[in-house]
């Protein structure tokens, strides 16, 4: 059985699961911890009678408040002057903006959006006891899990301010960019609350491999398109170059800035990399840090995927102010994939955020917005570049890296699968590799850590992935030095 930590106010039990009068009961402070079965058909333990109730944060936290060194500004292509706020208004609603550029360490989270964010969270923190069991460790893995949202993953914590933000501001419609289809799916989700038009770019690759993810958009009334497309002007002239191309992040944003440039009625969201998307995602990690607290526990090792580095900022930066406050001393480590390693094979300079150079320049690890990695199955993370503020702190020295093929991590999702009985997205695959390395080190040293590991989402829509993996069809893809270096050659240079 796996031990976990799902705290929730018992003053506020309709952000558990509202309408069920005998859930509500069981968060009596005078009744002792019992098995709670919650929507996703698992089972925790109410640790409510020794620790203290978990809140939803009504506040989200900015990093950038407390580093010593401010992140470098985003620059215009053309002059190489730092963007100003009104140059990002044809894109973005003006509070996103005044989020995306604040020094404010922490900015409040409206009402409504935390009142939808109680359709799932606060999310939990589970042992992975049985994990440990296979393992024969004496480490302690936890990992907080984001798969009981509506959509799946981590992703609507930002999806839903984003669209509220601009349903706020009076805007009608919104387009965006889409990898595995979680932002896709989360985006299309919080329109459907807030009464937006949805149209989505999904990656090529992915558009093939997870068809459910597309009608799981289009359910919530999302129009989807494939990436590189027939409807852009960029989309076509990728086509022309490559007719079969599968398609990257760089490419689908492209195509959804194009729309939202030329239409002054809608407005474009993304689903990472950005500041303000980031800072969306610490719900994650200033949740974690009351539940880790309400159990006696203090994380050693932080372990989370990066593609873009929204569910790895999430839980990591909250972390890292109370490591830089000497409250604890976690080693921070992000995972990505050996076939799109922006942060262990990148160069970290300025470059576009996407593939035909519509964005503001942005200082990060980047392997050059030419650059469209292999059809791996984790699709989130083909992104040629990594979030500006991620890039920046891996400067500061405040986290590690390291990059692991697909193989390997589909052989610790299976483990993790039939152990704690959840089958993980091939994004939080990566992380849950990392941390088998760290608890098979555990068992060679005899160290008892604490592993806290984010585990972003659910797999349901990649079985073709896992089926490919079981039968013995998955093929280590890996990047191709020639490739990055061509790529890079192209990193805008100024004159």
């Amino acid at each position: 059985m796996a031990e976990s930590c799902f705290l929730s106010s018992s003053l506020k039990p309709r952000l558990l699961l509202k309408g069920d009068e005998q859930w509500r009961s069981c968060f009596s402070p005078n009744i002792r911890p019992s098995y709670l079965r919650l929507p996703s058909n698992f089972r925790v333990q109410a640790s409510i009678a020794n620790s203290r109730a978990i809140e939803i944060p009504n506040q989200w936290y900015n990093l950038i408040a407390d580093l010593p060194v401010k992140p470098p500004p985003y620059l215009n292509p053309k002059t190489f002057e730092p963007v100003k706020p009104e140059d990002l208004s044809p894109l973005f609603p003006d509070e996103l903006i005044k989020q995306e550029v604040s020094n404010e360490r922490f900015i409040d989270i409206p009402e409504e959006v935390i009142d939808v964010y109680g359709l799932w969270r606060p999310t939990p923190l589970i042992r992975a006891k049985r994990l440990e069991k296979l393992l024969d460790t004496p480490a302690r893995i936890y990992y907080k899990y984001e798969g009981v949202s509506p959509a799946g993953s981590h992703k609507p914590n930002t999806a839903v301010p984003q669209v509220w933000y601009n349903a706020k501001e009076g805007v009608k419609s919104v387009v965006t960019e889409t990898g595995a289809g979680q932002w896709g799916s989360s985006l299309a989700f919080a329109c459907s609350l807030f009464g937006l038009n949805c149209e989505v770019w999904q990656v090529r690759a992915s558009y093939d491999q997870k068809p459910y993810r597309k009608l799981m958009m289009q359910t919530w009334g999302a129009k989807v398109h494939p990436s590189p497309s027939s409807v852009t002007e960029a989309g076509r002239r990728l086509l022309e170059k490559d007719p079969m191309s599968p398609g990257s992040l760089g490419i689908a944003i492209s195509e959804a800035v194009e729309v939202a440039a030329g239409d002054p009625g809608t407005k474009y969201c993304l689903g990472s990399v950005l500041n303000h998307v980031l800072m969306h995602q610490t719900v994650i990690g200033e949740e974690c840090i009351k539940q880790m607290e309400a159990i006696g526990e203090t994380p050693d090792v932080i372990i989370g995927c990066t593609g873009g580095g929204s569910n790895f900022g999430g839980l990591a930066f909250p972390f890292i102010r109370e490591k830089m406050s000497g409250n604890m001393s976690p080693i921070i480590r992000a995972v990505e994939p050996a076939a799109c390693p922006s942060l262990t094979k990148g160069v970290f300079a300025y470059d576009y955020g996407d593939t035909a150079g519509m964005t503001p320049l942005m200082k990060m690890h980047t392997l050059g917005h030419d650059f469209i990695p292999d059809p791996i199955h984790a699709g989130g993370l083909r992104y040629h570049g990594m979030a500006p503020l991620i890039s920046h702190v891996h400067e500061l020295g405040y986290m590690e890296t390291l990059a692991i093929a697909q193989n390997e991590c589909f052989e610790g999702a299976i483990k993790f699968a039939r152990t704690e009985g959840l089958i993980p997205a091939p994004e939080p695959a990566h992380a849950i590799a990392a941390t088998i390395r760290e608890a098979l080190r555990c068992r060679e040293t005899g160290e008892s850590k604490v592993l806290l590991m984010a585990m972003c989402g659910h797999g349901h829509f990649d079985l073709p992935a896992y089926d490919k993996y079981l039968n013995g069809g998955l093929v280590d893809l890996s990047f191709s030095q020639d490739k990055i270096d061509l790529s890079l050659a192209n990193i805008p240079q100024r004159n």
